[in-house]
């Protein structure tokens, strides 16, 4: 709309509008007075002139305030037009201003519109942003995450470069002292090699004065057999004079027989023998010297005193007590070795590994051809021929349970009454761990107790395999460990009681009736292990408790009849045939090295091989090759121990981990399984410092089965063999030989609970 438009609108409109309703009634004002005028004609009426003068005296008296009004309306609308104007000119600013205003809200709501956008933007940002920061603070935390297992890595990495560093300064130190020691043995060698060389002159020597002396001997031999002939001729001679003479005194009494009297001839007369020799006659009369001195010739019977009954020594055929035993010669091809190995049921020979210079499978035959050697192992043989028919009737056991069908349903009854009544007996408490005694020798005859003084064994087939021993002494204690002397055997006895203690809350120990003595360990959470032992420290039973009060039998030797003690360091074993390995050896024997990937789990958990024919004690099973052989063995060869050397190094620690699962999964079966950790060494050096180095290393397995990979401590026996059970028959280093041997034993040491 134009400013003209708005103008007539608001202006002139309104004006026109009141002088058209102003006009009608201007007119009815002027029509009043001639109305008037018109009712009073009758009476009085003015004239014309009059009336024209009032008319336009009344005309002027109306036109005047008309005029004024007019005038006063004109002045009205000359107003209004100015209010128009200035209501237009109002009206044209207000619409600048609505129109600035327009503007300015169109310029604001674009400005408002961009500052959406700019916050909407804003705000995508701000959320990108917050992703972003989300996103960083989640790469923070991996970083942080990632650097602190880096730092623990790190932390790990320098304990065991420092652990290597240690090791690295430990094998430097030793490297020193083997090259001062290879420096000293060289020197040693060249003055060995100078001695040699004085001992080889001085051999030739001796050969020399050796020959000279063996053909004097020989040529005193010839002159002696010379002289022994000639003695035999003159022997003969004599003895023809002494017939001549007999004949001649024979001869000159029966003249002088024949001179007396009929009834004096009663005199004995000579008896001739065979030969034509005459007898002794009973005047007593004894043979010349030469005769009665005559020398013993070799093979032949010795007289003997009148009255002895003892036959002489070249007839019983005695060996001296030192004689060295002969040595085994493996006659068989590697080829036949391991034939025999896939099936060792088709044999009754030895069975030995199939490597060079392999000794018997079984430990029990490696003790076999120490003390007999050849003639041992044909006597073994024998004797499993003999047994084969009853061997192959009697399968193999096929799980732990049906290898204890020989052990009477009361005593698996029994046992955990027993056990109960042993951990709740009243006993007499202790304040510190008591010293265990030196354990005696105990007489055994066919395994029953008699006195305390000798051990003898019996066997079937006529043969007597004497297992004695006259006295126990002991040899050396270090630290906790005590070397003993038994019969002519030495054997090592350790003390698992610190193995067992550590990381315990509570330690404590009561004395019970018999001599026994009860440990109790607490550990943290309750758990609580109760071990009986009795007064040499053999373990009669030892049990877990868990935190809920279940019990879990680990060992248990049933005590013999009468408190009598049991024979601990005796070979119970030496009573029963020798064994027949009537499965593969390598179903038999694990070597960790050549078969890593093999299920320890489920050869661990493999039964026996032969029955079992009772249940045994601990120290039975330790210090007995032939019970030990009914169940399988893993050999740890990636532990490699060095010369001398008890410690596992870190890096061969980890091979131990497929093994500590499997014992592992075992124990979560069934937590009252036991394993034997055995120790062996090679044949360098002397027996008892082997024996006791052996030892450690069983203990040092031992620690590390517990502390790195968890397994408990109490599930773990240990006993060191030396250089007894060679893997590899040499004297020289070899490592092989110095290796750890473990071996499910639970069925030996508890009784197996009946299979359902």
């Amino acid at each position: 709309m134009t400013f003209r438009s708005r103008l007539f609108a608001t202006v002139a409109l309104p004006v026109l509008s009141t002088v058209l309703i102003a006009t009608p009634t201007l007119a009815d004002a002027l029509m009043k007075p001639l109305e008037v005028a018109q009712e009073n004609t009758g009476e009085g009426q003015p004239s014309e002139e009059e009336l024209l003068l009032q008319q336009q005296q009344q005309q002027q008296d109306d036109a005047q305030p008309a005029a004024e009004e007019e005038q006063q309306r004109q002045a009205d609308e000359q107003k209004a037009v100015e209010d128009a104007e200035k209501a237009a000119a109002e009206q044209k600013a207000a619409e600048e201003e609505a129109q600035r205003a327009a503007g300015e809200e169109q310029q604001r709501q674009a400005d408002e519109q961009k500052a959406a956008e700019d916050a909407e933007k804003a705000a995508s940002e701000q959320k990108a942003a917050e992703e972003e920061a989300q996103r960083a603070a989640g790469e923070e935390q991996q970083r942080q995450a990632e650097e602190q297992k880096a730092a623990e890595d790190a932390e790990k990495a320098a304990a065991e470069q420092r652990a290597a560093e240690e090791e690295a300064q430990r094998a430097a130190g030793e490297e020193q002292q083997r090259q001062a020691d290879e420096q000293k043995a060289a020197e040693d060698a060249e003055k060995a090699a100078a001695e040699q060389k004085a001992a080889e002159e001085e051999a030739q020597r001796a050969a020399g004065e050796e020959q000279q002396r063996q053909a004097d001997e020989q040529k005193a031999a010839e002159d002696a057999e010379k002289a022994a002939s000639e003695q035999k001729a003159a022997e003969d001679e004599a003895k023809r004079a002494a017939e001549g003479e007999q004949q001649r005194q024979a001869d000159e009494q029966k003249a002088a027989e024949e001179q007396k009297p009929a009834e004096d001839q009663q005199a004995e007369q000579p008896v001739k023998q065979q030969d034509g020799s005459a007898e002794e006659t009973t005047t007593g009369e004894q043979p010349p010297t030469e005769e009665r001195e005559k020398p013993a010739v070799a093979g032949e019977e010795t007289p003997t005193e009148t009255g002895t009954d003892q036959p002489a020594t070249a007839e019983t055929g005695e060996t001296a007590i030192d004689a060295p035993v002969p040595e085994v010669v493996e006659t068989l091809t590697e080829e036949q070795k391991q034939e025999i190995a896939e099936d060792p049921s088709k044999t009754d020979e030895t069975v030995v590994l199939p490597v060079e210079n392999g000794a018997a499978v079984l430990d029990s035959d490696k003790d076999a051809d120490k003390t007999g050697g050849r003639k041992g192992r044909e006597d073994r043989r024998k004797q499993r021929e003999e047994l084969r028919a009853q061997d192959e009737a009697m399968p193999v056991p096929e799980s732990d349970d049906s290898a204890q069908a020989e052990i009477s349903e009361e005593v698996r009854e029994a046992v955990p009454g027993k056990i109960e009544a042993a951990i709740n007996e009243e006993g007499e408490r202790v304040e510190k761990a008591p010293d265990f005694a030196v354990p005696e020798t105990t007489n055994i005859i066919n395994n029953t107790v008699i006195n305390n003084t000798i051990v003898n064994n019996n066997t079937v087939n006529n043969t007597t395999i004497d297992n004695s021993a006259t006295e126990v002494n002991v040899i050396e204690r270090i630290e906790n460990r005590t070397v003993l002397e038994v019969g002519d055997q030495l054997i090592v006895r350790g003390d698992d009681r610190p193995r067992l203690r550590r990381d315990s809350e509570e330690v404590f120990y009561d004395n019970l009736a018999r001599g026994r003595m009860r440990e109790t360990i607490t550990r943290p959470g309750g758990v609580r292990i109760v071990t009986i032992y009795n007064r040499y420290g053999d373990i009669i039973q030892r049990s877990r408790v868990g935190r809920d009060g279940r019990e879990y039998i680990l060992v248990y030797a049933p005590e013999l009849e009468g408190d009598a003690p049991r024979p601990g360091l005796v070979d119970v074993g030496y009573e029963l045939p020798p064994m027949r390995l009537r499965i593969p050896v390598s179903d038999y024997i694990i070597d960790t090295s050549s078969e890593p990937d093999r299920d320890y789990y489920e050869f661990l958990s493999e039964p026996p091989v032969e029955r079992v024919e009772r249940v045994y004690s601990i120290d039975e099973v330790k210090h007995s090759a032939r019970l030990r052989d009914k169940v399988r063995r893993i050999d740890l060869d990636t532990i490699t121990f060095a010369t001398g050397s008890a410690e596992v190094p870190m890096s061969q620690a980890r091979t131990l981990r497929s093994v500590a699962e499997a014992m592992q999964k075992v124990l979560d079966k069934d937590p009252g399984e036991t394993f034997l950790i055995e120790g062996h060494t090679d044949a360098v050096g002397a027996d008892k410092p082997n024996l006791v180095l052996s030892d450690e290393r069983a203990e040092s397995v031992a620690s590390l089965l517990t502390e790195v990979y968890g397994v408990p401590p109490e599930n773990l026996q240990t006993q060191g063999y030396g250089e007894r059970f060679l893997k590899v028959r040499t004297d020289v280093a070899e490592q092989q030989n110095r290796r750890v041997t473990i071996r499910r034993v639970t069925t030996l040491v508890r009784p197996m609970a009946k299979a359902n």
